[in-house]
């Protein structure tokens, strides 16, 4: 059977989007496995079901490279948004989507019928280590020197809808993430398993990040990621809360506002095709 899809990309992540407001898919997790491959699928971070809600206009379900359901993804979710107001599914500029973490807020700014960028609520960023989850002690994990990966790491831990570890280095282009990167996925610490941001704060407004998401590896960003990256420099005193902050990663930039409150995230929604293929 013949299935339409579109692909899209937010600051170089790109996911495989399939318009399910009528009809879902059958076999998410064997599709998102096969698409995503570069050389014999599509190719992309993992696939994206738009599907309906009755909390919000539209619910998104979104499904890594290796068939792992996604609670949360920052980049797509602003996709999803360009899709549903460009095709005129939801004509307006504000908006809800229900996710696996719950509803969140979307800002689109338009010009000529098209979104040209949206912001994010994200909510508020969580720090308990019971909710992230991380196998710690405490209130918190803030810059808390921590046994892990096969080494000794200064790591801050936040959950942003899903779990995050982010460390500070001097040289994120340094890092060998595939090497790294799944020990720290895998490491006991995380009973979920756990995205890692290797972060370098370059001023109070710009930062630098590579990522390893879990269930995809290294990609080009994560929205998530800008957001847990900010958060973990803010309550490490690197930058100050409530001011934009600057995200930029290998695939483009993000802005970032973080308080106790909220986090808003800001950046791009870019269709790049659409097709046909045979599911």
């Amino acid at each position: 059977m013949l299935r339409k899809f579109v692909k899209m990309q937010g600051c170089g992540n790109d996911y495989i989007y399939f318009d399910c407001m009528e009809t879902e898919l059958a076999d998410p997790v064997s599709l998102a496995v096969r698409l995503s491959d570069r050389r014999f699928g599509v190719g992309g971070d993992g696939i994206v079901m738009i599907c309906p809600s009755y909390a919000a206009a539209a619910r998104m379900r979104m499904f890594n490279s290796d068939g792992s359901e996604g609670r949360m993804c920052g980049n797509a979710i602003r996709c999803v948004a360009k899709y549903l107001y460009d095709e005129g599914i939801v004509p307006k500029t504000e908006m809800t989507i229900e996710t696996l973490s719950g509803v969140k807020a979307l800002s689109l700014a338009a010009g000529e019928g098209r979104t040209l960028t949206c912001a994010v609520d994200m909510g508020a960023a969580e720090f308990s280590p019971a909710k992230i989850p991380v196998a710690l002690d405490g209130d918190r994990v803030v810059g808390r020197l921590v046994p892990v990966a096969g080494g000794e790491y200064r790591v801050t831990c936040v959950s942003m809808g899903n779990p995050h570890c982010v460390l500070f280095v001097d040289n994120p282009d340094a890092e060998d993430l595939p090497a790294i990167g799944p020990r720290f996925e895998n490491d006991p610490l995380f009973p979920d398993r756990v995205n890692t941001e290797f972060v370098r704060v370059l001023n109070e407004g710009l930062i630098a990040m590579r990522v390893w998401e879990r269930g995809s590896g290294e990609t080009l960003a994560c929205g998530t990621g800008a957001c847990a990256a900010v958060a973990a420099a803010a309550e490490n005193g690197f930058v100050p809360k409530g001011e934009d902050v600057r995200v930029a990663l290998r695939g483009g930039e993000l802005t970032v506002n973080y308080t106790d409150e909220r986090v808003i995230m800001r950046g791009s929604a870019v269709k790049v095709f659409e097709g046909y293929i045979d599911i």
